[in-house]
């Protein structure tokens, strides 16, 4: 890089993993890195689909976010990364920590200057790096929360959070307030969004577990999801709407404005999907439905509900399952 070291400023973390649970559970190593830095801020690489811009929007160790963008996209294939090189030379980097084992990041931060390049160092990635202190091979064959915090003990940063932590905007406490002022309390949030269908848990359940939790006194009922969520939404309100059950749409509203719904919430019951991530990391009590999936279990906030006999499915949890759950969580 031309210019002296002068002219580098800033640290970037890439994380291009794309989902929101997949950036909420780096957030322990991303504000560790911050914390060990002078200006104690990062800029963050992502992948759109992570929304890590709303995500972290009030994060105050976090000063800006960049796109990656493949599968498709214009950092695709080998213009695709002397773009990504070419963008990256732009911020002027002084290091740059790539929490992924691929070798094209490192690859293309080599490729734009960036002095020092620290990384998982997995295969080739090692060869990109100027810090060898990597993750061992079984480390690299951990969870993605488990190799993060493998990761950041291995680099010696301090622990920040023993679990994520997700920082909220006051401007979306406010508007959540007043868009749902009378609706009394208490508040349980469905989380209907998943990113597979055979991790949805469908209308009929959510509604039937709507008429049973208006019953037991939970008298705001959330229906939460994305924009693609609002016919399922819709259909859920539909039936419990037939069953004398009011039910507030929470579809596709800013993810800054979910989450700070979510933290108002007094439960959370929901597929297991990013916004399950969510709720945990402010620090609202969810139940998560894993009849596809294998439960997490990096969050004291994160109850799972599973089906009796493995290899079920969603159809193997049933709402008794979930009421059950729900009275061992509330004592």
């Amino acid at each position: 890089m031309s210019g002296g070291d002068q002219e580098q400023r800033g640290v970037l973390v890439i994380q291009p993993l794309p989902g929101i649970g997949d950036m909420i559970w780096h957030l322990p190593l991303i504000h560790a890195i911050a914390d060990s830095l002078p200006e104690r801020k990062v800029t963050v690489l992502s992948k759109p689909r992570s929304q890590a811009d709303r995500l972290l929007i009030a994060d105050p160790a976090v000063e800006r976010v960049l796109w990656v963008e493949r599968k498709p996209g214009r950092h695709d294939g080998f213009l695709g990364l002397l773009r990504l090189g070419g963008m990256l030379r732009k911020g002027r980097f002084r290091q740059v920590w790539i929490l992924h084992d691929s070798a094209r990041y490192a690859l293309a931060a080599w490729l734009a200057g960036i002095p020092e390049r620290t990384g998982y160092g997995s295969g080739l990635q090692r060869r990109f790096l100027s810090r060898t202190v990597c993750l061992t091979r079984e480390q690299g064959r951990l969870h993605p929360v488990d190799k993060a915090d493998a990761f950041r003990v291995a680099q010696g940063l301090r622990q920040m959070e023993p679990e994520p932590r997700l920082v909220l905007a006051e401007s979306a406490r406010q508007r959540v307030r007043q868009r749902w002022s009378l609706v009394p309390k208490p508040w349980v949030a469905l989380g209907i969004a998943t990113s597979e269908s055979i991790k949805q848990w469908g209308a009929e359940n959510f509604a039937h577990l709507a008429g049973v939790l208006a019953a037991r006194g939970f008298r705001g009922l959330f229906v939460t999801g994305g924009p693609d969520d609002r016919r399922l939404a819709e259909e859920i309100i539909g039936r419990a709407d037939a069953l004398g059950i009011h039910m507030e749409a929470a579809t596709g509203q800013p993810l800054e404005e979910t989450a700070a719904l979510l933290e108002a919430c007094d439960y959370y019951i929901g597929n297991d999907t990013g916004i399950l991530n969510v709720a945990a990391a402010v620090s609202t009590p969810a139940l998560g439905l894993f009849g596809a999936s294998e439960p997490l279990t990096h969050s004291i906030f994160i109850d799972a509900v599973t089906p009796d006999h493995p290899g079920a499915g969603m159809a193997g949890i049933t709402v008794e399952h979930v009421l059950c759950a729900l009275e061992r969580m509330t004592g």
